[in-house]
């Protein structure tokens, strides 16, 4: 482990709603230390390591400040970090590659608040505590929208007047540090080049997939908002747009941003439960339909990408439920083999990292995400090039 006063850690912080989650990687991208502060405002907690302790944190500068100062109890201090990167959930039209966090690349995060009104804010929070706590510490953004800035404007244009749409409103995908990760990660997992025609699955409580074409995604399931595409934890994925517009006629805007964004998906279907390990304990019929529900317009879906790419060479998982539903994952495989995909049930089992047989022509691996890495890898770069 690098030692933190030799001034090579870099800092990562994720911030939601409620929570600041962190991990601190060494000067060879490894991670030497993690934690989150959870239920900002609300009956709150830190954990560093191993350690976990209830603590009052109002907003999101106290919760900075308390980690700050936990990772001060440890020998970490602003004086001895190389760096801090953020993950911000959307960097408009003009973000489109990570950055380092001037006042201008602040003033445009800001500026793009009203295409991700629950994310941005609270991804800036922590950026303005840093700036005043610590404002020597170079601060540096990457974008979960920006790995799909190289989709065609055909991906991502909606068929709307362009009046409407030079307004923002457009396909921009999501997920993209998750799949920026993966490119990274599976040549140096499989030991060979990175397939040409990539589907990627990001499964989760969020979930997307990807088409990537030479590295480069090309189409995603989510668009102008992370609520668009598959069936998700909590969230409704595909809605006619005129269904959207009488459950705002009948419920109110307000309550039906809740409806769609945190009471529907596997939530909704099954009558409780969004947690894919729950439902797949659960022998009720609502579970197993949520869950088939969640296969089918996955593989749907993946049948619109595979058309993108005018074929498929590989297919990748990863996130939560991508990395560890074995059944979830097997149901999905079964559903592709029209595509030539032979699986090592044995393999698949096992979670290994190949799934697919030595005699099939797609190859087939899960990969675990690391998206905190991939932003430390960002600002090292950036420091590199700097």
């Amino acid at each position: 482990m690098t030692d933190p006063a030799s001034g090579a850690s870099i800092l990562v912080l994720n911030a939601g709603s409620s929570s600041i989650k962190f991990a601190v990687f060494d000067a060879d991208l490894t991670e030497t230390l993690s934690g989150m502060t959870d239920a900002i405002g609300g009956a709150s907690t830190l954990r560093i390591g191993d350690e976990t302790r209830d603590v009052a944190l109002a907003d999101h500068a106290g919760a900075l400040a308390a980690i700050l100062d936990a990772l001060a109890d440890r020998g970490i201090t602003p004086d001895t970090l190389r760096a801090v990167g953020h993950r911000v959930v959307h960097g408009g039209p003009n973000l489109t590659r990570p950055m380092r966090v001037t006042d201008d690349v602040r003033a445009e995060i800001a500026n793009c608040t009203p295409l991700a009104p629950l994310h941005n804010p609270h991804n800036l929070a922590p950026m303005d505590a840093l700036a005043r706590l610590a404002p020597n510490v170079p601060q540096f953004a990457s974008f979960d929208t920006s790995f799909h800035a190289t989709n065609p404007s055909v991906a991502t244009r909606y068929a709307i007047p362009k009046m409407i749409e030079t307004k923002g409103i457009r396909r921009y995908g999501f997920h993209g540090l998750s799949y920026a990760s993966l490119v990274r990660r599976l040549p140096e997992i499989s030991g060979m080049p990175l397939p040409s025609r990539l589907l990627a699955f990001h499964l989760g409580n969020g979930a997307s997939l990807c088409a990537i074409k030479d590295g480069q995604s090309i189409a995603t399931t989510m668009g102008y908002s992370p609520l668009d595409g598959l069936t998700m934890g909590t969230r409704s994925g595909g809605i006619d747009a005129n269904a959207v517009l009488r459950l705002v006629e009948e419920n109110g805007l307000e309550r039906t941003k809740e409806l769609l964004n945190h009471e529907s998906g596997l939530l909704g279907l099954s009558g409780g439960k969004s947690d894919m390990r729950k439902l797949m304990l659960d022998a009720s019929e609502d579970s197993a339909f949520a869950v088939e529900h969640f296969c089918y317009w996955t593989l749907r879906h993946a049948g619109s990408l595979i058309a993108a790419l005018e074929g498929v060479d590989a297919i990748a998982f990863t996130g939560g439920i991508g990395e560890n539903a074995v059944d979830v994952r097997a149901r999905i495989l079964r559903g592709l083999e029209w595509t030539g995909v032979q699986v090592d049930p044995d393999g698949n089992r096992r979670s290994r990292s190949r799934l697919h047989t030595n005699a099939s022509p797609v190859a087939a691996w899960v990969i675990p995400a690391q998206e905190e890495q991939m932003i430390a890898l960002d600002a090292l770069a950036l420091l590199s090039a700097e």
